[in-house]
């Protein structure tokens, strides 16, 4: 029996002009991959016939054939670029088609592939049941699949093809951009980082690196797209323009289109390049030129702009870390390494054969606070550039120069430049500042490193240690360090922190040494000393333990805990019946010049009850003499107190007689050097008579210090001293002691 249909009904396409509305023009590249799996040939004729001479979105199709599940499975491992699949639900097996599909989408991960079944018998596949088991994107029987219903079923499953991929396409680019900035954030430096972002726009668009990228220095008073336009990375052929200015490349196309991107702020986008607008900030735009060689489709485009904005930010923060590396590793005014840098150059001189003839000099230059004070910081930051001008220009560039801290330069190269002559001649000439000569003096600190053990923080460590000792021997002179020296170092720092240790475990204690009245050998008083007994019973000697204590600051704690115990001991002797005993406190120059001293005294008298009257401070002559007038209204503000000063060492700090008037001191001490002069040397008392007369005349008190022997005591008896301590009358004593000895001798 035989039915009569229409045209567009027909199951074989045999009416080849009902389609000649939908020949598309040709001209685009590429083409749609369309595979048939089927094991009937005429169903793979029938379609390549009427699908064959027609264009989708502007691309022809290419078709594949298998003829049966088993070929498609094997195709399919070499084949993936194809856009739909025409597939019969039944062959080898009733579901081959349904099982095919499944290992499409599952076992090769092939999502993007337009799947349309077809089938001839659809009880075999219901289609509803089909649609909502199985990732097929169109289920029609064969019977309906007319010329024009198969050419639109298929156009439609390109187009949806088409829009997966490109949102693929854009997903992958996303992911690549991601990708792009983590991997970009990990490379240091301006340079490394802008290198990175041409290698990852290339991969981005699949090309080859070729191109550059360039920074504009938007600077005041430059005209033209090219001004302050500089290469700072490139790849392929512009390699050879790193660090020079875009310019000399010589090519217009590439200076036009990067001036374009710069001034109209945009990406600019030819048949063969692309040039990429990057926006920055502090007056600095970036701009990339690439090479693309083709053109580049929206897709590329919007995922370039999407990487330049991204990158625009990571251009802003490496720059920023650029600038934050350049300030942690040079100093701001002279553009010199600093201290960190120099750590690290030394380091790398130590890791080459150089260090065998290679010195590190640290040179100070001498009294530039006073300078600097006396014509202001503004003179001073100019001397210290010119300063470091003249250390870096000769000999020139075989030296590194740094700034080591305020006036301290650090200067490092071979021995036969780097030596006392050499620095101390750049400061033989005048420098010039502000129309004024001014002459400057140098010491200089020096290491040197052909056999040095350790790292380049130890070197600059050592030759400020070098440098101290040079100043302590002379201005201008110079000193080269020694591994004595470090061990004496190292000892004062062991002695340090044991010293602390010793004050936190109370191993430290005072010990009283009584004055004696000359005329009555009784004891009026007594002068509270410090003394240290070690774990192990040794005792340290005060001259080693006291500078350290000075120096570390730790005088101030233990300094105010003598004072207190020395007042308590006083309160307890007067307790005992003694109460016109004086107590004598020493007071270093570092506790005296701490702020709150004064503060302190009041409080040790206030706590402890003790009779300012009966307190006594000494204070050493060179403390005395050093900033008097600040002394003097310090002593001042003590003697209302009702506490008296002594001055300790008289007669060795050259005192000037005017100041001593001014200082208000109640009596002066004799010191055991002239105490011993009085029998050993050929002047005889000279100095003691003197300074006992110096004192009568005053209305000064005088104790001599440090009598040994009865023939001292004679002649200081002799010589009028009404007072004196030492070893002839007692040694110093605990508390404990110097009760039992008052009650026994001391006041007998």
């Amino acid at each position: 029996m035989t039915t009569s249909t229409s045209p567009e009904d027909d199951l074989v396409f045999l009416d080849e002009t009902a389609a000649h509305g939908f020949n598309l023009p040709r001209g685009a590249t590429g083409v749609w991959r369309v595979l048939i799996i089927d094991d009937d040939a005429d169903v793979h004729s029938a379609t390549t016939f009427a699908l064959g001479n027609l264009e989708m979105q502007h691309r022809p199709l290419e078709f594949l054939h298998a003829f049966s599940a088993a070929e498609a499975r094997a195709l399919l491992k070499n084949e993936r670029d194809i856009a739909v699949i025409l597939l019969d639900v039944v062959m080898e097996m009733e579901d081959a088609g349904l099982q095919l599909v499944r290992y499409i989408r599952e076992t090769m991960g092939m999502t993007e592939v337009r799947i349309i079944l077809r089938t001839g018998q659809p009880g075999y596949a219901p289609e509803i049941d089909a649609i909502r088991d199985y990732d097929i994107n169109d289920y029609k029987t064969k019977s309906e699949l007319t010329r024009i219903k198969l050419f639109t079923t298929v156009t439609a499953a390109i187009r949806s093809y088409e829009q997966i991929r490109a949102i693929n396409a854009s997903r992958r680019g996303l992911d690549l951009i991601v990708r792009a900035g983590t991997e970009l954030m990990a490379l240091q430096g301006l340079q490394n980082f802008a290198a990175g972002v041409i290698t990852q726009i290339a991969g981005l668009l699949s090309l080859t690196p070729e191109g550059l990228l360039c920074v504009q220095e938007n600077l005041d008073g430059e005209e033209g797209e090219e001004a302050g336009l500089f290469v700072i990375a490139a790849a392929g052929n512009f390699l050879d323009f790193i660090n020079q200015p875009i310019s000399a490349i010589g090519d217009p196309r590439i200076t036009g289109a990067l001036g374009q991107a710069l001034r109209e702020r945009r990406n600019i986008y030819g048949d063969d390049f692309s040039a990429l607008y990057f926006a920055g900030k502090a007056k600095r735009d970036f701009a990339a030129f690439l090479n693309t060689r083709t053109p580049l489709d929206d897709i590329d485009r919007r995922l370039l702009e999407v990487f330049c904005g991204n990158i625009s930010v990571g251009l802003d923060n490496v720059l920023m870390v650029t600038r934050l590396h350049h300030f942690a590793f040079y100093d701001t005014l002279t553009k010199l390494p600093n201290r960190t840098r120099m750590v690290e150059i030394i380091n790398e001189m130590l890791a080459t054969p150089a260090r065998s003839e290679a010195t590190l000099a640290l040179v100070d230059i001498d009294h530039f606070s006073e300078t600097n004070d006396a014509l202001g910081h503004q003179f001073g930051d100019l001397l210290l550039l010119a300063v470091a001008g003249r250390l870096q220009s000769h000999p020139g560039k075989q030296l590194v120069v740094a700034r080591i801290s305020g006036d301290t330069f650090g200067v490092l190269g071979h021995a036969d430049l780097v030596n006392p002559p050499m620095i101390l001649a750049q400061f033989e000439k005048p420098f010039s500042i502000d129309g004024q000569d001014v002459q400057l003096s140098a010491t200089t600190g020096l290491v040197h490193l052909h056999d040095y053990e350790g790292g380049g923080t130890d070197a600059l460590k050592d030759g400020d240690i070098a440098l101290k000792r040079a100043k302590l021997q002379q201005r201008a002179g110079h000193f080269y360090f020694s591994h004595s020296m470090a061990v004496d170092v190292r000892e004062r720092v062991r002695m340090m922190h044991a010293l602390r240790t010793a004050f936190e475990e109370k191993r430290l204690f005072v010990v009283y040494q009584p004055q004696i009245d000359l005329a009555t050998r009784q004891a009026t008083g007594a002068e509270a000393l410090l003394r240290w007994k070690t774990a192990d019973g040794t005792f340290i000697p005060p001259d080693l333990f006291i500078p350290i204590a000075e120096y570390s600051g730790m005088i101030i704690d233990i300094g105010n805990w003598v004072m207190l115990e020395a007042c308590r001991e006083l309160v307890r002797l007067r307790s005992l019946g003694f109460v016109d005993f004086m107590m004598s406190i020493n007071v270093s120059q570092v506790q005296f010049r701490h702020p709150h001293f004064l503060d302190t005294l009041h409080k040790a008298l206030l706590e402890t009850h003790a009779p300012p009257a009966f307190v006594e401070l000494e204070i050493t002559e060179s403390m005395a003499m050093e900033d008097p007038d600040v002394l003097i209204e310090l002593l001042g503000q003590i003697k209302q107190t009702g506490v008296s000063i002594a001055i300790d060492d008289f007669g060795t700090g050259f005192s000037s007689l005017s100041y001593l008037q001014q200082l208000q001191a109640d009596r002066i001490k004799i010191d055991r050097a002239f105490v011993i002069e009085i029998t050993n040397s050929s002047r005889g008392s000279s100095i003691a008579e003197m300074i006992i007369q110096l004192g009568r005349n005053l209305g000064l008190a005088v104790i001599a210090e440090g009598v040994e022997d009865e023939r001292q005591a004679d002649i200081l008896t002799e010589l009028g001293c009404p007072l004196a301590q030492g070893f002839l009358f007692a040694r110093p004593m605990t508390a404990d002691h110097l009760a039992a000895w008052l009650k026994s001798d001391g006041l007998a």
